[in-house]
Protein backbone atom coordinates (compact mmCIF):
# COMPACT_ATOMS: atom_id res chain seq x y z
CA UNK A 1 0.00 0.00 0.00
CA UNK A 2 1.05 3.82 -0.17
CA UNK A 3 1.82 5.77 3.15
CA UNK A 4 3.21 8.70 4.40
CA UNK A 5 5.75 7.16 7.31
CA UNK A 6 8.98 8.36 9.27
CA UNK A 7 11.78 6.63 10.09
CA UNK A 8 12.88 8.75 12.71
CA UNK A 9 11.66 12.42 14.44
CA UNK A 10 12.77 15.72 13.31
CA UNK A 11 11.40 18.13 10.59
CA UNK A 12 9.18 17.75 7.66
CA UNK A 13 11.92 16.06 5.70
CA UNK A 14 11.61 13.39 7.60
CA UNK A 15 8.67 12.16 6.26
CA UNK A 16 8.16 9.61 3.03
CA UNK A 17 6.36 8.40 0.69
CA UNK A 18 6.51 4.81 -0.27
CA UNK A 19 5.10 1.36 -0.43
CA UNK A 20 4.64 -0.48 3.20
CA UNK A 21 2.74 -4.01 3.92
CA UNK A 22 -0.72 -3.66 4.48
CA UNK A 23 -1.52 -4.35 8.10
CA UNK A 24 -3.68 -7.56 8.50
CA UNK A 25 -6.99 -7.58 11.08
CA UNK A 26 -6.61 -9.87 13.73
CA UNK A 27 -9.61 -10.79 16.56
CA UNK A 28 -12.13 -7.46 16.88
CA UNK A 29 -10.53 -6.24 14.28
CA UNK A 30 -11.07 -4.32 10.96
CA UNK A 31 -9.04 -3.42 7.97
CA UNK A 32 -10.56 -0.14 6.63
CA UNK A 33 -9.47 1.40 2.72
CA UNK A 34 -8.91 4.81 3.92
CA UNK A 35 -10.69 7.57 1.18
CA UNK A 36 -9.87 10.70 3.74
CA UNK A 37 -7.45 11.27 6.19
CA UNK A 38 -7.57 14.63 7.95
CA UNK A 39 -4.60 16.49 10.27
CA UNK A 40 -4.27 17.41 13.52
CA UNK A 41 -1.44 19.08 15.75
CA UNK A 42 -0.76 15.74 17.20
CA UNK A 43 0.62 14.77 14.01
CA UNK A 44 3.74 17.40 13.98
CA UNK A 45 4.22 16.93 17.75
CA UNK A 46 4.85 12.89 16.94
CA UNK A 47 6.48 13.69 14.06
CA UNK A 48 9.20 15.81 16.20
CA UNK A 49 8.97 13.41 19.04
CA UNK A 50 9.49 13.82 22.70
CA UNK A 51 11.27 12.33 25.40
CA UNK A 52 9.74 8.92 26.55
CA UNK A 53 7.68 8.59 23.12
CA UNK A 54 7.84 4.50 21.88
CA UNK A 55 6.42 3.72 18.56
CA UNK A 56 7.82 1.28 15.57
CA UNK A 57 9.39 2.12 12.71
CA UNK A 58 8.34 2.86 10.04
CA UNK A 59 5.62 4.98 11.68
CA UNK A 60 2.26 6.15 9.70
CA UNK A 61 1.16 9.31 11.35
CA UNK A 62 -2.39 10.34 11.28
CA UNK A 63 -5.73 10.11 13.33
CA UNK A 64 -8.67 10.80 11.86
CA UNK A 65 -9.72 8.59 8.67
CA UNK A 66 -13.19 7.40 6.94
CA UNK A 67 -13.49 4.72 4.09
CA UNK A 68 -14.85 0.99 3.71
CA UNK A 69 -14.20 -2.28 5.03
CA UNK A 70 -11.86 -4.33 2.96
CA UNK A 71 -10.87 -7.02 5.55
CA UNK A 72 -12.36 -8.63 8.39
CA UNK A 73 -10.55 -10.06 11.44
CA UNK A 74 -12.15 -13.15 13.38
CA UNK A 75 -15.23 -12.25 15.46
CA UNK A 76 -16.43 -9.54 13.49
CA UNK A 77 -19.88 -9.58 13.15
CA UNK A 78 -21.38 -5.68 13.31
CA UNK A 79 -19.96 -4.79 9.97
CA UNK A 80 -19.51 -6.68 6.68
CA UNK A 81 -17.34 -5.95 3.74
CA UNK A 82 -17.70 -2.59 2.03
CA UNK A 83 -19.33 -0.86 4.75
CA UNK A 84 -18.69 2.87 4.41
CA UNK A 85 -17.15 3.70 8.25
CA UNK A 86 -15.20 6.85 9.70
CA UNK A 87 -12.81 6.14 12.79
CA UNK A 88 -12.58 7.26 16.55
CA UNK A 89 -9.11 7.12 17.15
CA UNK A 90 -9.45 6.92 21.08
CA UNK A 91 -8.39 3.32 21.80
CA UNK A 92 -8.54 1.85 24.48
CA UNK A 93 -8.26 -1.74 25.68
CA UNK A 94 -12.03 -2.60 25.13
CA UNK A 95 -12.05 -4.83 28.66
CA UNK A 96 -10.86 -3.16 31.60
CA UNK A 97 -13.11 -2.01 33.95
CA UNK A 98 -12.93 1.37 32.74
CA UNK A 99 -13.65 0.39 28.98
CA UNK A 100 -16.19 -1.23 30.26
CA UNK A 101 -17.33 1.19 32.21
CA UNK A 102 -17.64 3.18 29.39
CA UNK A 103 -15.00 6.03 30.29
CA UNK A 104 -12.81 4.41 27.53
CA UNK A 105 -10.86 7.69 27.03
CA UNK A 106 -9.23 7.14 30.77
CA UNK A 107 -7.93 3.67 29.84
CA UNK A 108 -4.30 3.10 31.52
CA UNK A 109 -3.83 1.60 28.00
CA UNK A 110 -5.21 3.99 26.26
CA UNK A 111 -3.59 5.37 22.64
CA UNK A 112 -4.47 7.45 19.91
CA UNK A 113 -4.38 6.46 16.62
CA UNK A 114 -1.58 7.99 14.47
CA UNK A 115 1.00 8.52 17.96
CA UNK A 116 1.59 5.52 19.12
CA UNK A 117 -0.41 3.09 16.81
CA UNK A 118 -0.01 3.18 12.57
CA UNK A 119 -2.34 5.82 11.45
CA UNK A 120 -4.43 7.03 8.18
CA UNK A 121 -1.73 8.89 6.17
CA UNK A 122 -2.26 5.75 4.39
CA UNK A 123 -3.99 3.34 1.78
CA UNK A 124 -4.99 1.12 4.77
CA UNK A 125 -5.56 0.98 8.31
CA UNK A 126 -6.33 -1.43 11.06
CA UNK A 127 -8.16 -0.50 14.08
CA UNK A 128 -10.82 -2.34 16.51
CA UNK A 129 -14.37 -2.64 14.86
CA UNK A 130 -15.74 -1.28 18.49
CA UNK A 131 -13.85 2.06 17.04
CA UNK A 132 -16.14 2.50 14.12
CA UNK A 133 -19.20 4.13 13.48
CA UNK A 134 -21.36 3.67 10.32
CA UNK A 135 -21.38 6.36 7.79
CA UNK A 136 -24.25 7.32 5.66
CA UNK A 137 -23.99 6.08 2.26
CA UNK A 138 -24.35 10.23 0.81
CA UNK A 139 -22.02 11.32 3.14
CA UNK A 140 -18.42 13.23 2.45
CA UNK A 141 -15.13 10.76 3.43
CA UNK A 142 -13.64 13.56 3.61
CA UNK A 143 -16.11 15.62 5.87
CA UNK A 144 -16.37 12.53 8.14
CA UNK A 145 -12.78 12.48 8.41
CA UNK A 146 -12.35 16.20 9.22
CA UNK A 147 -15.30 16.06 12.05
CA UNK A 148 -14.12 12.45 13.94
CA UNK A 149 -11.16 13.94 16.08
CA UNK A 150 -12.25 17.33 16.56
CA UNK A 151 -15.87 17.25 16.99
CA UNK A 152 -15.34 14.67 19.32
CA UNK A 153 -12.86 16.28 21.28
CA UNK A 154 -15.12 19.64 21.42
CA UNK A 155 -17.83 17.45 22.52
CA UNK A 156 -16.75 15.68 25.38
CA UNK A 157 -14.99 18.79 26.75
CA UNK A 158 -17.63 21.46 26.79
CA UNK A 159 -21.03 18.99 26.94
CA UNK A 160 -19.12 16.11 29.20
CA UNK A 161 -16.53 17.63 31.17
CA UNK A 162 -17.79 21.33 31.61
CA UNK A 163 -21.74 20.21 31.49
CA UNK A 164 -22.61 23.58 29.22
CA UNK A 165 -25.93 24.66 29.50
CA UNK A 166 -27.93 27.11 27.39
CA UNK A 167 -27.83 30.73 27.80
CA UNK A 168 -24.43 30.80 29.52
CA UNK A 169 -21.20 32.66 28.15
CA UNK A 170 -18.32 30.84 26.36
CA UNK A 171 -15.14 32.28 25.41
CA UNK A 172 -13.23 30.64 22.37
CA UNK A 173 -9.31 30.90 22.40
CA UNK A 174 -8.55 31.17 18.47
CA UNK A 175 -11.11 31.34 16.12
CA UNK A 176 -9.80 29.10 13.10
CA UNK A 177 -8.26 25.48 14.06
CA UNK A 178 -10.80 22.35 13.76
CA UNK A 179 -11.66 22.35 17.76
CA UNK A 180 -12.28 26.00 17.62
CA UNK A 181 -14.35 26.24 14.62
CA UNK A 182 -15.88 22.86 16.23
CA UNK A 183 -16.04 24.21 19.80
CA UNK A 184 -18.15 27.75 18.21
CA UNK A 185 -20.60 25.57 16.49
CA UNK A 186 -21.27 23.48 19.33
CA UNK A 187 -21.71 26.02 22.01
CA UNK A 188 -24.29 27.85 19.27
CA UNK A 189 -26.23 24.42 19.22
CA UNK A 190 -26.52 23.88 22.82
CA UNK A 191 -27.58 27.97 23.15
CA UNK A 192 -24.77 29.56 24.40
CA UNK A 193 -23.57 33.21 24.02
CA UNK A 194 -19.72 32.60 22.12
CA UNK A 195 -16.89 35.48 22.05
CA UNK A 196 -13.99 34.23 20.12
CA UNK A 197 -10.41 35.62 20.47
CA UNK A 198 -8.91 35.70 17.17
CA UNK A 199 -5.45 36.69 15.50
CA UNK A 200 -6.81 38.30 12.13
CA UNK A 201 -10.23 40.06 10.76
CA UNK A 202 -10.32 36.41 8.40
CA UNK A 203 -9.69 34.52 11.06
CA UNK A 204 -12.74 36.23 12.81
CA UNK A 205 -15.13 36.62 9.91
CA UNK A 206 -14.68 32.87 9.81
CA UNK A 207 -15.75 32.45 13.15
CA UNK A 208 -18.77 34.84 12.53
CA UNK A 209 -19.76 32.93 9.93
CA UNK A 210 -20.35 30.43 12.50
CA UNK A 211 -22.39 31.82 14.56
CA UNK A 212 -19.68 33.38 17.10
CA UNK A 213 -21.42 36.54 19.01
CA UNK A 214 -18.88 38.37 19.93
CA UNK A 215 -15.20 38.77 18.31
CA UNK A 216 -12.17 40.18 19.48
CA UNK A 217 -8.82 40.84 17.50
CA UNK A 218 -5.82 39.90 19.86
CA UNK A 219 -3.39 41.67 17.06
CA UNK A 220 -5.32 44.72 18.42
CA UNK A 221 -5.84 43.97 22.40
CA UNK A 222 -2.85 42.54 24.21
CA UNK A 223 -5.13 42.49 27.06
CA UNK A 224 -7.98 40.31 25.41
CA UNK A 225 -9.38 39.72 29.28
CA UNK A 226 -10.16 43.44 29.97
CA UNK A 227 -12.36 43.48 26.38
CA UNK A 228 -14.23 40.01 27.57
CA UNK A 229 -15.39 41.91 31.22
CA UNK A 230 -16.60 45.18 29.19
CA UNK A 231 -18.36 42.98 27.08
CA UNK A 232 -19.69 40.91 29.55
CA UNK A 233 -20.66 43.93 32.41
CA UNK A 234 -17.53 42.99 34.43
CA UNK A 235 -18.69 39.64 34.97
CA UNK A 236 -16.94 37.50 32.51
CA UNK A 237 -17.63 34.09 30.80
CA UNK A 238 -19.23 31.11 32.37
CA UNK A 239 -16.50 28.67 30.38
CA UNK A 240 -13.67 29.27 28.49
CA UNK A 241 -12.02 26.65 26.02
CA UNK A 242 -8.41 27.51 26.22
CA UNK A 243 -6.04 24.70 23.62
CA UNK A 244 -3.54 27.51 23.22
CA UNK A 245 -1.41 27.01 26.61
CA UNK A 246 1.41 28.83 27.48
CA UNK A 247 0.11 32.61 25.64
CA UNK A 248 -2.80 32.72 27.19
CA UNK A 249 -3.93 30.78 29.65
CA UNK A 250 -3.32 33.87 32.36
CA UNK A 251 -5.41 35.76 30.36
CA UNK A 252 -7.90 33.13 30.02
CA UNK A 253 -8.11 33.11 34.24
CA UNK A 254 -8.63 36.76 33.91
CA UNK A 255 -11.68 36.78 31.72
CA UNK A 256 -13.82 33.57 33.60
CA UNK A 257 -16.37 34.51 36.34
CA UNK A 258 -16.03 33.32 39.46
CA UNK A 259 -17.54 30.11 39.53
CA UNK A 260 -15.98 29.68 35.55
CA UNK A 261 -14.50 26.42 33.95
CA UNK A 262 -11.42 26.66 32.12
CA UNK A 263 -11.09 23.59 29.19
CA UNK A 264 -7.93 22.87 28.28
CA UNK A 265 -7.79 19.99 25.49
CA UNK A 266 -4.01 21.01 24.22
CA UNK A 267 -0.92 23.44 23.92
CA UNK A 268 -0.25 25.07 20.47
CA UNK A 269 2.02 27.57 22.18
CA UNK A 270 3.54 25.15 24.60
CA UNK A 271 2.65 22.95 27.64
CA UNK A 272 3.93 24.75 30.76
CA UNK A 273 2.76 28.48 32.03
CA UNK A 274 2.34 29.69 35.78
CA UNK A 275 -0.71 30.01 37.39
CA UNK A 276 -1.90 32.76 39.79
CA UNK A 277 -3.25 30.53 42.23
CA UNK A 278 -5.06 33.60 43.32
CA UNK A 279 -7.57 33.35 40.72
CA UNK A 280 -8.13 30.01 41.14
CA UNK A 281 -9.43 29.87 44.97
CA UNK A 282 -10.63 33.39 44.71
CA UNK A 283 -12.79 33.10 42.17
CA UNK A 284 -13.88 29.39 42.56
CA UNK A 285 -11.84 28.36 39.33
CA UNK A 286 -12.18 24.84 37.85
CA UNK A 287 -9.56 24.16 35.74
CA UNK A 288 -10.82 20.90 33.53
CA UNK A 289 -8.62 18.58 31.34
CA UNK A 290 -10.14 16.69 28.77
CA UNK A 291 -8.18 14.40 26.00
CA UNK A 292 -10.46 13.03 23.29
CA UNK A 293 -13.54 11.47 24.59
CA UNK A 294 -16.21 7.95 24.97
CA UNK A 295 -17.70 5.94 22.16
CA UNK A 296 -20.80 7.34 23.56
CA UNK A 297 -19.99 11.35 22.94
CA UNK A 298 -18.39 10.11 19.09
CA UNK A 299 -21.45 8.42 18.06
CA UNK A 300 -23.51 11.77 19.49
CA UNK A 301 -21.91 14.61 18.18
CA UNK A 302 -21.11 12.29 14.93
CA UNK A 303 -24.88 12.18 14.41
CA UNK A 304 -25.08 15.93 14.99
CA UNK A 305 -22.37 15.92 11.97
CA UNK A 306 -24.09 13.64 9.37
CA UNK A 307 -27.56 15.38 9.62
CA UNK A 308 -26.25 18.58 9.37
CA UNK A 309 -26.18 20.35 12.62
CA UNK A 310 -22.67 20.35 12.59
CA UNK A 311 -20.72 21.33 9.95
CA UNK A 312 -16.75 20.98 9.89
CA UNK A 313 -15.08 24.06 7.99
CA UNK A 314 -12.51 22.32 5.53
CA UNK A 315 -9.60 24.35 4.48
CA UNK A 316 -7.35 22.53 1.43
CA UNK A 317 -7.14 18.92 0.21
CA UNK A 318 -4.22 17.54 -0.52
CA UNK A 319 -2.67 14.10 -2.63
CA UNK A 320 -1.45 11.69 0.42
CA UNK A 321 2.23 12.41 -1.64
CA UNK A 322 1.58 15.95 -0.33
CA UNK A 323 1.05 15.35 3.38
CA UNK A 324 4.46 17.44 3.86
CA UNK A 325 3.50 20.48 2.28
CA UNK A 326 -0.25 19.65 3.94
CA UNK A 327 1.97 19.69 7.17
CA UNK A 328 3.60 22.46 6.43
CA UNK A 329 0.57 24.10 6.03
CA UNK A 330 -0.59 23.41 9.38
CA UNK A 331 2.58 24.32 11.36
CA UNK A 332 2.28 28.27 9.35
CA UNK A 333 -0.91 28.64 11.34
CA UNK A 334 -2.51 29.73 8.37
CA UNK A 335 -5.08 27.02 7.45
CA UNK A 336 -9.15 27.68 7.71
CA UNK A 337 -10.26 24.72 9.19
CA UNK A 338 -9.28 21.34 8.32
CA UNK A 339 -6.81 20.18 6.27
CA UNK A 340 -7.08 17.07 4.42
CA UNK A 341 -5.57 13.99 1.94
CA UNK A 342 -6.85 12.02 -0.30
CA UNK A 343 -5.67 8.95 0.68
Amino acid sequence: MKAVYLNSHGALDVLEYGDLDSPTPEQGEVQVRLHAAALNHADLWTRAGWPGLKIKYPHILGADGAGVISALGDGVSEFELGDRVVINANIGCGHCTICLSGKDNLCRDWHLLGETLPGTYAEHVVVPAKNLLAIPDDFDFKVAAAASLVYLTAWHSLVTRANLQPDELVLIIGASGGVNTASIQIAKYIGATVYVVGSTEEKLGLAESLGADFLIDRSKEDDWSKTVYKLTNKSGVDVVVDNVGAETMHLSMRAARKGGRILTAGNTSGPKFEIDNRFVFGKHLSILGSTMGTMCDFEQVMELVFAGHLSPVLDRDFPLEDAAIAQQRLESGKQMGKITLDT
